[in-house]
């Protein structure tokens, strides 16, 4: 317990007694950092209206701004998520993620991409997600075992080359 200052432990003329320990001047540095370290949890911050697009146009432009807020967002969700890698390679699946829907021709399911890409920003963005959340667009490239042979056969096949290469 560290001690109060009150009338009856300060006598009149005598400065205030000193910290009992180190652990005071501790506490004190403790909440310095914990009240620094908190980010404002602010639910608005990057929120839009739902909307739809009125025509194609409106979609491409919706489509563009969204790639562009994805894009120069990527140096911040490196450091924020404190990722081992490159700028280069978080805009790279960027623009694949953006690239597997290039060729959808509904309009209104544009505007359910959009409203999702822009969910994602947000949770990416607030610090909503966990690293892992964030790392999974990146697992294929990281652990061959990840991806699916596309049939049977091609993945006997490598199982087996894979097995003949490690015995010789």
């Amino acid at each position: 317990r560290l001690p109060s200052l009150n009338r009856a432990n300060v006598r009149l003329g005598e400065p205030p007694p000193e910290p009992a320990s180190s652990l005071q001047f501790k506490l004190q540095d403790t909440l310095k950092l914990t009240n620094a370290a908190k980010m404002v949890i602010n639910p608005t911050y990057l929120a839009q209206r739902t909307r739809s697009s009125v025509n194609w146009n409106d979609a491409k432009r919706r489509v563009v701004h969204s790639y562009r807020d994805w894009l120069r967002s990527a140096p911040e969700v490196q450091t924020m998520y404190s990722l081992n890698l490159p700028v280069s390679t978080l805009r790279t699946k960027i623009r694949q993620e953006f690239e597997r829907h290039r060729y959808v021709n509904q309009l209104r399911t544009v505007d359910v991409l959009l409203f999702s890409s822009h969910q994602e920003f947000q949770e990416t963005l607030n610090f909503w997600k966990q690293t892992s959340h964030v790392l999974k667009y990146f697992r294929a490239e990281e652990e061959p075992k990840a991806r699916l042979p596309s049939n049977f056969i091609n993945g006997f096949l490598e199982v087996c080359i894979s097995q003949l290469s490690v015995t010789e």
